[in-house]
């Protein structure tokens, strides 16, 4: 250390001073690149995922309100009349589904799909509700592309 002070004082006048700013760039230079730039990146990476989260919350909420509005709607349903295979079969036609199998159980319908995207069933099951068909059991697990679910039991019946 006293080797560098010597040179430092052994310079001329104008070298101190050029040295002396050179040092406060360095020093600026060190202190943006290795504590502000990443301390910055980390808090605007955080301000993204806090506003993802807050976006998901909003659609959550928005999503429980319509599922309260739709259990209500659908408690009022008229009870179906009809046979539950020829329903489905004439629905799941109109919502491009493709049933694997079906098997009639007194009063109550099992259905197995093996891949159907995953909206076309929302609004097939979403019209069997509205025509008074009640879902009673629902096994779902996703397929093997994105977008589409296998039905691997799903038991309806009559409200």
């Amino acid at each position: 250390m006293n080797a560098l002070v010597s040179k430092f004082k052994a310079l001329t006048e104008r070298e101190q001073i050029l040295v002396m700013i050179s040092a406060v760039v360095v020093v600026i230079g060190l202190f943006y690149f290795l504590i502000w730039s990443p301390l910055n990146a980390a808090l605007h990476q955080q301000k993204q995922l806090l506003d993802n989260q807050q976006s998901l919350l909003v659609w959550v909420k928005d999503s429980a309100v319509r599922a309260q509005q739709l259990r209500k709607s659908s408690n009022r349903a008229t009870p179906f009349r009809g046979s539950l295979p020829q329903a489905v079969n004439r629905t799941t036609s109109s919502h491009s589904i493709a049933i694997s199998r079906m098997q009639p159980q007194d009063d109550e319908l099992q259905v197995w799909i093996d891949q159907a995207p995953f909206n076309d069933v929302l609004e097939w099951l979403k019209t069997l509700e509205g025509m008074g068909i009640v879902i009673i059991q629902a096994d779902i697990a996703e397929a093997d592309d994105p977008g589409y679910i296998k039905v691997r039991r799903l038991q309806l019946g009559k409200a």
